[in-house]
């Protein structure tokens, strides 16, 4: 009975110990950071909990032998008995009451104790020499045999049943893979754009011009003639007119003048389309136009251009 409230007693401690372990530590999930062997919180928590049990269970089996020993030993106590020092032989008898067991090591190479060298003599003598009959070693055999069947294995998986792939077969597997897997680099690469790959793409000018009716009229007006914001359809720029300059204003913005940065609302893609479709407002001139502001810009624009045009036919 004793027994069985310790273990009652043992488990009941493993079960609450586990609840209060999850309503302690859950809580706590979004402030620590994931950890970088790739695991989750959870499964650290599940692995941890398991390794506790694994703990308990080897404490209770433990004192659980030890209750044993101690019962048995209060209903059977044993008298004390004193060790006596066994009686010395010499070193041949004490090799014959020895027992010898082959290691793995001995097995494996097929060695024989000096005892039984008789045995492996062959009945013929050169010049008085004799030699000793040894078998070839056990692992010798093993690989020799195994690659023989290995082999027949492999020949009729590759080259007669067909089911595996040869060389060939495996290049052009490669090849067709690594093209898929460009294609998807190639398709993915082509909707990131920063200030080192934007270019002037007439094709971008339509969709561009969708962004920047949502975003952009309320401080440059539907035709880019300014409002509260520049006009970006004159010659003069407050921070640089090329491609690359535009770019970056839509992304990081200006916030001393009150352009607030893009980067967190429209994707990459997005901001070269509305970029492209700016570039697209410049000289038409609309009605009511804002007066200019900032510098002229006007041989930067050209070689900008020139460098654009030389990018696009490449």
């Amino acid at each position: 009975m004793d027994m069985k409230k310790t273990n009652l007693i043992l488990t009941l401690l493993l079960i609450s110990s586990g609840v209060i372990a999850q309503t302690t530590v859950e809580p706590a999930k979004q402030i620590i950071p994931e950890p970088n062997i790739g695991l989750s919180i959870t499964e650290l928590l599940v692995i941890a909990l398991l390794f506790f049990a694994v703990v308990l269970l080897v404490v209770a089996v433990t004192l659980f032998n030890a209750f044993k020993v101690m019962l048995k030993e209060q209903k059977d106590p044993q008298p004390f008995i004193k060790y006596q020092k066994p009686e010395q032989v010499d070193y041949t008898e004490w090799l014959k009451l020895k027992k010898s067991t082959p290691n793995i090591w001995t097995k494996l190479l097929s060695l024989k104790p000096m005892e039984e060298e008789k045995n492996l003599e062959i009945p013929h003598a050169y010049d008085g020499i004799k030699e000793l009959s040894n078998p070839v070693p056990a692992w010798f055999n093993v690989l020799f045999y195994g690659t023989i069947i290995f082999g027949a294995f492999y020949l009729y998986y590759y080259h007669i049943g067909g089911y595996g792939e040869r060389q060939d077969d495996e290049y052009i597997t490669e090849m067709t893979k690594a093209d898929l897997d460009k294609k998807a680099f190639l398709a993915k690469s082509a909707t990131k754009v920063d200030e080192g790959s934007i270019k002037i793409d007439a094709a971008q000018i339509v969709n561009g011009k969708g962004v920047f009716d949502a975003n952009c009229i309320a401080c440059h007006g539907d035709k880019g003639q300014g409002l509260v914001g520049p006009n970006l359809t004159d010659e003069f720029w407050l921070h640089g007119g090329s491609v690359v300059d535009v770019f970056k204003v839509v992304k990081y913005g200006v916030p001393e003048k009150g352009m607030v940065s893009w980067q967190k609302n429209l994707t990459s893609l997005q901001i070269s389309e509305v970029t492209n479709y700016i570039m697209s407002l410049k000289g038409t001139n609309p009605v009511g136009a804002k007066a200019p502001q900032g510098e002229k810009y006007e041989e930067k624009l050209a070689i900008d251009t020139a460098n654009a045009e030389i990018i696009t036919k490449n």
